[in-house]
């Protein structure tokens, strides 16, 4: 075995040698002597391997892109300033506990110090800065609470979704865009005038949310929507399992073309604690994985932590608003924004007392304003962590719990002592007389009353069944009071239900079992919807009907049976539903603009309970005679699917499969303007996939099929035999493009693999391919 590469670097700050030793995979794991000095070198680190990445990341959190690309991204900034955090620092710093601030600052420290670096030697510097002719930035502690425009937001846009779809159709037409769970009648707010809506009126909340694009999308690009982003997880109790001990798999989902990805492994080890797992690499800490005592994983809990108010303005002075039968003036802030190659941009921020102003519109005498829990202190995505992760035992878990902010989450937790256990957090508003569904108006009548204590949100401890899952559906239990407002846009339930038919029916499953549970692409709609047409009186000449009722409803990769049915799904059966269902709401001759209008006809925005439920309980809905037409309507749109699939595939249908249409890839979004950079260090993929939106291994995709939205960072840990666990983070540990890590992982990840997760010193030993030694300065 090859002998581990060694370097050395001085790093200011630092009270006692450190080390970093990385491991084959690229998971550094790092040494230290103090917690914060570990902190520290978790910086330095985070630095040293994805300086671009996050030197990007805090540009865009703070609204600073146009300083290095130029005048382009001014409006981008603007909004990214109006959504940064701007109350007390000392209050937000206690809000995430006790040392959160110190911590914060000891990873700052260790950034700047690479950055320093990269001053004295410019061959530090990754690519992107070289080619483009610009330095990374030194942080202040501050930017990592301020910064809150990277998180998981709920439920904006479904509010001005809804809202849209009210302004311009009968209400019915709702009832075909998006199921609310619980269900629940829609009521529009008194005083709310749907008409005073904009199309756009979110544009500058998207911008601020939402990453840049250099260039138009390509053939492979997965495009620029705003994706539905979930997740995983589950825990069994040890008397489920084939070793005896808990088991816990977490694989959160967010957008998948990323390159470098979203999150880092790391592991931190300091007298007191010894944590190892995923985060984001910007921030300090990890926020899933496990410490030596107990595991923890997360998925979203989505609690409707925002509201569109919308004002009526003063005819005489536009910067003021009627806020309790008076004019209240916005608050004004003017700042600069720094542009590359051009003269600096003064811009306008406006608040009013519930938040940014994203839009006005004098003509009309409206503003439109957003309220957000994640504005509030404490609320900076994922930094909660910080205090959880160093838990021992279930009741400080629950502790640090009960200060968590945002974005939402259900944890599971498990721990040596053979405990398991769900607690869900978030900051969630109180709304005294309105549901949050829709838009209110800001006058004063619809305000938040506080927030519910934590205690107040739902979890479970040790329960009878033996194991919990979550996967974004709605997991309110049956007794959680009705008049305790959550929210009613969940997610589909269909992950959740293969999760539990897969875990109930196992017996002594192993870690193996749970890797392959993370990646399965059994699809539940698929099933359903076969069940039904199997039940159909269709001819069995039907082209494509052989093929699809023989099959087993896995969207594997080689699937011949997968290709066809998610063509004919989705771009067939679906909008042939749909548009049978509007026909006798808004009339034959709008069915077509009014499905692009609700993005029904979108892959990625559709919902399969309403595709379920006009299959399965169509009620009227469907005409006088539902099963004549459903029928007819697989007679009709099947071989029409068989048709497209020759086109895309070709005429032989024993070379048909899933994964040569459905593929994952990789993009720097530096790509378009790093001209001189082979265009491999830029692209990974194209890679056959499995799956689709609605199974457990979530693929997520549009409509070139190419992924979107699913996980990369994979972990399924063996509470107790930690060196036994196992863990993916795609397309590579690296940001840097050069580095044998940027992509090595890409290609085990598409095809479900994963590696050890080493924990023990003498495992890591082992595994070393590097080790950083880090010094204190002399004087």
């Amino acid at each position: 075995m090859t002998s581990p590469t060694r370097t050395s670097f001085v790093l200011p700050g630092l009270t006692e040698p450190a080390e970093i030793v990385v491991d084959r995979w690229g998971v550094p794991h790092i040494y230290a002597e103090s917690t914060y000095d570990a902190f520290r070198v978790q910086g330095f680190n985070a630095a040293r391997d994805r300086l671009w990445q996050i030197d990007f990341w805090r540009r865009r959190g703070l609204g600073r892109l146009s300083e290095v690309f130029g005048d382009e991204h001014v409006e981008r900034d603007r909004a990214a300033r109006l959504f940064l955090y701007r109350g007390d620092m000392h209050g937000e710093w206690l809000s995430y506990g006790s040392d959160t601030k110190r911590a914060s600052t000891a990873f700052v420290e260790g950034i700047n110090a690479y950055v320093r670096l990269t001053r004295d030697d410019p061959d530090l510097l990754p690519v992107e800065f070289r080619e483009l002719g610009y330095q990374p930035a030194f942080w202040e502690p501050a930017d990592v609470a301020r910064i809150r425009s990277h998180g998981l937001f709920y439920n904006l846009r479904e509010e001005v979704a809804r809202a849209l779809t009210l302004r311009d159709h009968p209400a019915e037409v709702e009832e075909l865009r998006r199921r609310r769970e619980p269900e629940r009648t829609l009521s529009i707010p008194d005083g709310l005038d749907l008409s005073l809506i904009p199309d756009d009126v979110l544009r500058v909340y998207d911008l601020a949310t939402t990453p840049p694009v250099f260039a138009p999308p390509a053939p492979y690009d997965a495009g620029g929507k705003v994706l539905p982003e979930g997740s995983n997880n589950w825990v069994l109790a040890g008397d489920r399992t084939a070793t005896g001990r808990p088991m816990l798999a977490n694989d959160p989902h967010r957008a998948a073309a990323a390159l470098p990805g979203l999150r880092y492994l790391a592991h931190l080890s300091a007298p007191g604690f010894d944590v190892i797992g995923g985060g984001e690499p910007g921030l300090p800490g990890i926020s899933i994985g496990h410490n030596g005592r107990i595991a923890f994983g997360l998925t979203i809990f989505s609690i409707d932590q925002e509201d569109l108010y919308v004002y009526e303005t003063n005819p005489e002075n536009p910067r003021e608003y009627r806020y309790q039968d008076r004019w209240e003036p916005m608050q004004v802030e003017r700042e600069t924004i720094a542009v590359r190659d051009g003269a600096p941009v003064e811009v306008e921020l406006l608040f009013t007392r519930h938040g940014p102003v994203i839009y006005t519109d004098e003509g009309k005498r409206t503003a439109f304003a957003v309220r957000a829990a994640w504005l509030q202190p404490g609320m900076a995505p994922y930094l909660g962590s910080m205090d959880y992760m160093r838990a021992r035992d279930w009741d400080e878990f629950l502790a640090a719990m009960n200060r968590w902010g945002a974005p939402p989450e259900n944890q599971v937790y498990a721990d040596t002592d053979g405990n398991i256990g769900w607690k869900t957090g978030g900051l969630t508003p109180i709304r005294p007389n309105w549901d949050g569904t829709l838009p209110v108006p800001g006058d004063g009548r619809y305000e938040w009353a506080g927030f519910y204590d934590m205690d107040e949100l739902p979890g479970s401890f040790n329960p009878e069944q033996g194991f919990i899952a979550t996967a974004n559906e709605m997991n309110l239990p049956e007794d959680f009071p009705s008049d305790r407002h959550i929210t009613y846009d969940w997610y589909a339930p269909y992950r959740r239900h293969r999760i539990d038919e897969v875990l109930a029916a196992a017996t002594a499953p192993t870690l193996a079992d749970m890797v392959a549970l993370q990646g399965d692409y059994v699809s539940v709609p698929a099933r359903r919807i076969l069940a039904r047409v199997a039940a159909l009186p269709v001819q069995a000449d039907v082209d494509g009907l052989d093929l699809l009722l023989g099959w087993d409803a896995d969207l594997r990769p080689d699937s011949a049976a997968g290709a066809l049915f998610e063509v004919w799904y989705r771009r067939h059966l679906r909008p042939a539903l749909i548009a049978k269902a509007l026909e006798p709401l808004v009339g034959a001759e709008r069915v077509a603009g009014t499905m692009a209008r609700i993005a029904n006809s979108e892959d990625l925005l559709a919902d399969a309970r309403i595709d379920l439920e006009l299959i399965e309980k169509p009620g009227d809905r469907l005409g006088a005679d539902p099963e004549r037409f459903l029928t007819g309507t697989v007679a009709a749109t099947l071989p029409a699917a068989v048709a497209e699939v020759e086109q895309l595939l070709g005429p032989d249908r024993a070379a048909w499969s899933w994964g040569r249409l459905h593929v994952a890839r990789a993009v720097h979004p530096l790509k378009a303007l790093l001209t001189r950079v082979p265009e491999d260090q830029l692209v990974a993929g194209p890679l056959p996939r499995g799956g689709s939106g609605d199974t457990v291994g979530n693929t997520a995709y549009g409509q070139n099929f190419v992924q979107s939205a699913g996980s990369t960072f994979r972990i399924a840990i063996d509470v107790g035999e930690w060196d036994a666990s196992l863990a993916m983070n795609a397309p590579g540990q690296s940001g840097r493009l050069d580095d044998p890590h940027y992509t090595d992982l890409f290609e085990p990840w598409a095809q479900g693999a994963a590696f050890p997760l080493v924990y023990s010193r003498e495992r890591v030993d082992e595994a070393a391919e590097q080790i950083i030694s880090l010094a204190p300065p002399t004087s």
